[in-house]
């Protein structure tokens, strides 16, 4: 076997996958089809450009998100290294200026010794050992190959994107800095909203023009990335209970709470643009213009780039991979990224980094592995991968995949407790994959906490 793997894919999982592959001294090929090919969704030809939001979810290790990327961080990962160097204030959350981070990502993969970018569509599996992290936006002419190799249609959904809007276009006679419980500090700008004028907007919502799905498309929403006038359908409270949430908050001109509220999260360091959270929408654009604008202090919202709405194509992993994220009829072709069924950057980026270490390991005659099942990393691909699962949906990690602890711990602390166990038992995967010598340890009063908890 040659000493090289092809990457197909330089999103955040074939760039992961890369990293991981060249620190291992492998060649690596990587293809990205960009700016070649243009998809529905990239405005760069930049590596691991975030087309949905621009934030990687909590940082706090008690949130599943927070974990995973703690265990990603034993294992080096340079997207999430390079996340925490182009960071913006967002609280307790990881968010980037999505501009910087991909310009730095991909000036790291070009520095990798032993590595090539071809930018190039690629429309059939290469031949030899082969990463395939297309993503969301595969080709169609590689999904038809797909389609052909994997013996059944893919399934696929629809994911919605946000809107961003200047700072200096937000009323901030309206607007107040503050976050929900003041458990972010003031990271958030808030548009309150009277209880007329939150049924004013939704009523607009209800009635707008939505981008067509065809007839021969199924529509498979992610509950995670829900349209908020799919949302809206379900009921016209379901935004105040949903992202709209006015709980933990006060608004300063009138010291009481809003009957609802419009977050915008900060984009980019200096301050300049704000996207709307949660509000993903399939509006056409004039639409969107309109309905926006009867949030206040969004009246004359300057929208330096609107909603949209992209297919996203995933495989049925079950049936498909193993958790070592190769294909069950091939051992030498991998998959990595959001087409198997992980949901969200992180867990997109993670699947790359298994991909990339196993790939390495496979070309070194070295056993394929797997981190244990009680870390969040492990959980996760153990619940994409099970041959008995018969409906298979996208899903982010969370502690339900997680095994349960023997303590009868509730709450906070079950989670804390949780994702002690599982870095412990991370740290010393990595130690016993890697060999000895790895920067990464098990912490000795981790340890001991978590040996009761087992």
């Amino acid at each position: 076997m040659e000493n090289l793997v092809r990457i197909v894919g330089g999103g955040l999982a074939g760039s992961e996958a890369a990293w991981q592959l060249a620190r291992r001294g492998v060649a690596v090929e990587l293809y990205e089809m960009r700016p070649q090919r243009a998809t529905e969704a990239h405005a760069s030809a930049h590596l691991g450009e975030l087309v949905c939001s621009n934030s990687f979810r909590s940082n706090v290790l008690s949130a599943p998100a927070g974990l995973l990327k703690e265990e990603m961080r034993l294992l080096d990962s340079v997207v999430i290294r390079t996340a925490e160097a182009h960071r913006v204030p967002a609280g307790t959350a990881l968010a980037v200026d999505r501009e910087k981070f991909a310009g730095a990502l991909t000036a790291a993969i070009e520095a990798l010794p032993n590595l090539r970018i071809l930018r190039q569509e690629v429309t059939d599996i290469p031949d030899g050992l082969v990463i395939l992290a297309t993503g969301p936006l595969t080709s169609p002419a590689l999904s038809q190959r797909l389609i052909s190799l994997l013996g059944e249609e893919h399934l696929y959904f629809y994911d919605a994107i946000s809107p961003i809007v200047t700072a200096e276009s937000v009323d901030m006679h309206i607007a107040f800095r503050a976050s929900r419980y003041d458990r972010d500090g003031d990271d958030y700008l808030n548009l309150p909203l009277s209880r007329e004028e939150y049924y004013r907007f939704v009523d607009a919502l209800l009635a707008a023009e939505r981008v067509p799905t065809h007839s021969f498309e199924r529509f498979v929403p992610f509950e995670g990335c829900m349209p908020i006038e799919e949302m809206a359908d379900r009921g016209k409270e379901t935004l105040a209970f949903g992202p709209m949430r006015a709980v933990g908050l006060s608004d300063p001109r009138t010291g009481k709470g809003p009957y609802a509220v419009v977050q915008l999260r900060q984009e980019n360091r200096e301050r300049t643009l704000y996207n709307l959270v949660g509000f993903q929408t399939k509006m056409t654009y004039p639409e969107q213009r309109r309905v926006f604008a009867l949030i206040p202090g969004l009246a004359r919202a300057e929208f330096v780039r609107l909603g949209s709405l992209h297919r996203n194509t995933f495989i049925n992993a079950p049936l498909h991979l193993l958790p070592t994220m190769q294909w069950r009829r091939r051992e030498t072709l991998f998959f990595a990224g959001q087409m198997t069924g992980v949901e969200g950057y992180i867990e997109s980026a993670a699947a790359g980094l298994l991909a990339g270490i196993n790939a390495a390991r496979l070309l070194a005659g070295r056993e394929i592995i797997v981190p244990p099942a009680t870390t969040a990393l492990g959980a996760l691909l153990r619940y994409i991968t099970d041959p008995e699962r018969k409906r298979f949906q996208p899903m982010n990690v969370n502690f339900g995949l997680l095994p349960p602890l023997t303590l009868p711990l509730r709450g906070k602390a079950k989670k804390e407790m949780m994702a002690r166990r599982a870095l412990a038992d991370m740290a010393a995967w990595v130690r016993d994959a890697e060999g000895a010598g790895h920067p990464s340890e098990s912490p000795p009063t981790i340890a001991a906490e978590t040996a009761a908890a087992r």
